[in-house]
């Protein structure tokens, strides 16, 4: 029994693989089948839908292709007719031809009348220039003969012009008769007021100032703008001299003696005995320098950057008094408040 058992045992696992096998095989080809089908519905609906876009999207296109067109066409034809309008209007009203035309030959007959006009105005500049220049030397011919008046001929001598072998006399001799002589120039006199300003420094006579001023006439009045009164500015121009001391006085006095004198002893003698050391501390108590013995010789020379070079205080340059000048007074600063600047105030 153990051996039927056991073939009957095997012959039923047998047939159970071979129905899981049938099964297995059979649920894969059904579902294959079904995802197939799935598939191919949803590859059919995208089909479908996509085609739907595509065909919305074109007429869409189509549509908009067509509203450009139509509305390029428009704009076409507006332009054209605007453009037809427009030259219409401008030939007829604006740029006319005729009026154009009329315009231009206006301005030919304007230019024509203006040139001719230049031409005259040309010519009688030329002819004014022609004539200045004869007028120029008639004048300088007529001059020429009055200063050569001398070489009239007379009733004794014939003049160099008056030949007796001509038949007539020379066109000068005839300009010479009918022109007179010139006259000789005065001389110019010098007022005694310049005379005396011009030996009033030599101190050779006294100075004679103004002590009366002209008179204005009535009708003067002051001059429009930022000026001095006419009386001030001449009681300012004919003030009287001041002149200082040393041109008041003579160059022989005694005062410009002693000065003159003065110069010549300090140049015979610049050595005082009361010496004058602004700038050394020789009037002070202060030790003397020294010289080293060793560093120090006729013809010897120290070393540089040694401790022997001789020390400098400038701190003991200043003095304790004053430079002394003998400079002449300035002339500048003796004029200060007596005249006028450059902006019409009184310096």
């Amino acid at each position: 029994y153990f051996y039927i058992f056991r073939a009957i045992d095997e012959d039923r696992k047998m047939k159970y693989k071979a129905a899981v096998k049938i099964q297995r095989w059979f649920r894969a080809c059904r579902v294959r089948a079904y995802l197939r089908h799935v598939s191919q519905m949803a590859i059919l609906i995208q089909k479908w839908w996509r085609g739907y876009l595509r065909r919305k999207n074109f007429r869409e296109t189509v549509e908009r292709a067509y509203f450009i067109k139509k509305l390029k066409f428009y704009n076409e034809m507006a332009v054209r007719i605007q453009k037809m309008w427009r030259g219409y209007y401008v030939r007829k009203y604006i740029h006319n031809f005729y009026a154009l035309k009329k315009y231009l030959k206006a301005v030919s007959v304007n230019n024509e009348l203006v040139r001719s006009e230049l031409q005259e105005y040309a010519e009688m500049r030329e002819n004014e220039e022609k004539m200045k220049d004869l007028e120029k030397k008639e004048k300088e011919k007529k001059y020429e003969a009055r200063k050569t008046h001398y070489l009239l001929s007379t009733e004794q001598i014939p003049g160099i012009y008056n030949s007796p072998f001509r038949k007539s006399p020379d066109p000068k001799e005839l300009l010479l008769r009918t022109s007179k002589p010139l006259t000789h120039r005065k001389q110019q006199v010098k007022s005694p007021f310049d005379d005396e300003l011009y030996e009033w420094p030599t101190c050779k006579k006294p100075p004679a100032f103004v002590t009366a001023l002209p008179l204005l006439p009535a009708d003067r009045q002051k001059p429009q703008g930022p000026f001095r009164d006419p009386a001030e500015v001449l009681r300012q121009r004919y003030k009287p001299l001041e002149p200082t001391l040393r041109v008041r006085e003579s160059m022989y006095s005694p005062p410009a003696k002693a000065r003159e004198a003065t110069p010549r002893e300090e140049w015979r003698s610049p050595i005082h005995d009361n010496e004058f050391l602004p700038f050394s501390s020789h009037h002070k108590n202060y030790e003397k320098y020294e010289p080293s013995l060793c560093k120090s010789g006729k013809y010897g020379q120290e070393a540089y950057g040694t401790k022997y070079f001789r020390e400098v205080y400038p701190e003991k340059w200043i003095a304790d008094k004053d430079f002394e000048t003998l400079f002449p007074s300035i002339a500048l600063f003796e004029k200060f408040g007596k005249t006028y600047s450059s902006t019409g105030q009184i310096v």
